[in-house]
């Protein structure tokens, strides 16, 4: 099974993940993260300080990125994300702005103005949503769907707010049911949700739920986290 753990910021998908892996022995995808991306693509800047230029720069090289990995593990694996959560986070700032920072004081049915250059964006997006989705529709037999559930973190790192991760995860939402890919929303803590998704996709069962946990929390805690202006500058 090629199976998908969708959801937005800070909802879990990592740790879950890599949890569900270990958990299942199912292979989990790698792709390099937007703060392994950044210092390349946009050396010396913040995500909040790109330009809709270097946003497009970034969301293309990740879907490449992924796109190879899936392809080698074509017979089944575990995936943080999709594409998806790629075209969509860059299809919402049509709605918030490049940097969705800047419009919290707007209402939710308010838009940020629309410049000439977030109106050529919102067609990039537009035609580049076709092709994301053709390739997931194509790619994945399921998702989980993780709802959020958690606090947004802080971390000086993710340019967001709750409205632009409830635009998102709607979003994220209907376009699964739009590409009629089966999706089943699980929460609770990780056990349970290990437990819960191996139920659902009648998955295989390799070690035992905390063990797998243990696993995948140190796996997590080698993940390097910087922002990514320290990972510029440690490169340099």
């Amino acid at each position: 099974m090629r199976l998908g753990i969708s959801g937005t910021y800070s909802s879990g998908k990592t740790i879950t993940g890599m949890a569900l892996s270990h958990y299942t022995g199912i292979p989990r995808t790698r792709a390099k993260t937007m703060r392994e991306i950044l210092p390349e693509a946009a050396p010396g800047k913040a995500l909040e300080e790109c330009t809709a230029a270097e946003l497009l720069q970034m969301i293309v090289v990740r879907h490449v990125d992924r796109a190879v990995h899936e392809s080698r593990l074509w017979d089944g694996f575990i995936s943080d994300g999709s594409s998806l959560q790629e075209w969509i986070y860059g299809a919402v700032r049509v709605t918030v702005g490049i940097n969705p920072n800047d419009s919290v004081h707007l209402s939710d049915l308010e838009s940020v103005e629309k410049t000439p250059e977030l109106a050529f964006f919102e067609e990039v997006m537009e035609q580049i949503g076709h092709a994301f989705k053709r390739h997931v529709k194509a790619t994945f037999d399921a998702f989980v769907h993780l709802p959020n559930e958690l606090p947004l973190a802080a971390d000086g790192h993710r340019p967001v707010n709750e409205r632009f991760r409830s635009l998102s995860d709607e979003h994220l939402k209907a376009t699964l049911t739009e590409l009629g890919i089966p999706y089943h929303v699980v929460g609770g803590s990780l056990p349970e949700r290990l437990r819960r998704i191996t139920e659902i996709f009648d998955l295989p069962v390799a070690r035992d739920v905390d063990s797998a946990i243990a696993l995948a929390e140190a796996e997590y805690a080698a993940m390097d986290v910087r922002v990514e202006t320290e990972r510029a500058a440690a490169v340099v």
